[in-house]
């Protein structure tokens, strides 16, 4: 959802020159800017190395949710896949910027008794040590999907649709945790194009930025 909404912003972004998204099955969309790459082992890129230099940033927008997984298989898909393409795409590409979509309440200390915040919290660190141009941390609350996108995930599509009459008060209630996909997607491209003074950014952060 968050990789939907930061793909429709650089799309429509005049100073976004091309945009490559890596995907493992073919989407409906197309674009003159966009370039769709498909491929199955996200855990090794060396097959396409050569299609992935020359650009400035990259949104790492995949998640899963830790419902119902043991930290081996959460940790294999939350840190392992991460860090295989940010240990290639800062080899290929020093001066990229990484921004990695995380989620707010992320152990940093990684010692926490929640799985999913150790895990997310593990990952953040690794990153942050990566000699990248920069890095940067999004670590989002309450999101409002607009502009009709959806959630891939079917027990988040149902809770989307169920708090959208009640999205206009929570923003009202809750301002600095509640955004939209819209403008956390136009959030982490300002971050990308001017930086920010923070590595990583809460709900109210992202909010200001």
């Amino acid at each position: 959802m968050v990789g939907q909404g930061v793909l429709r912003e650089c799309l429509m972004d005049p100073n976004v020159q091309h945009v490559l998204s890596i995907v493992r099955a073919p989407a409906a969309q197309q674009h003159a800017k966009l370039t769709e790459l498909v491929h199955k082992d996200f855990f090794d890129y060396s097959t396409i190395e050569s299609q992935l230099t020359g650009y400035d940033a990259c949104f790492f927008c995949l998640g899963v949710s830790s419902s119902g997984l043991s930290e081996e298989t959460y940790s294999r898909v939350t840190y392992d896949i991460t860090m295989a393409a940010a240990q290639t795409l800062v080899r290929l590409n020093p001066f990229m910027t990484f921004i990695f979509v995380s989620g707010t309440g992320t152990d940093s200390t990684e010692q926490g008794r929640t799985m999913w915040a150790r895990v997310k919290g593990k990952t953040e660190n690794a990153l942050l040590r990566l000699p990248f141009k920069a890095v940067y941390i999004f670590r989002p609350a309450g999101i409002q999907p607009l502009h009709g996108i959806q959630s891939r995930t079917p027990s988040y599509r149902v809770l989307y649709a169920l708090a959208k009459p009640v999205f206009p008060l929570l923003k009202l209630l809750l301002p600095n945790y509640i955004t939209t996909t819209e403008h956390l997607g136009r959030a982490m491209l300002r971050v990308a194009q001017s930086g920010f003074a923070k590595r990583i950014l809460e709900a109210c952060d992202i909010n200001q930025a």
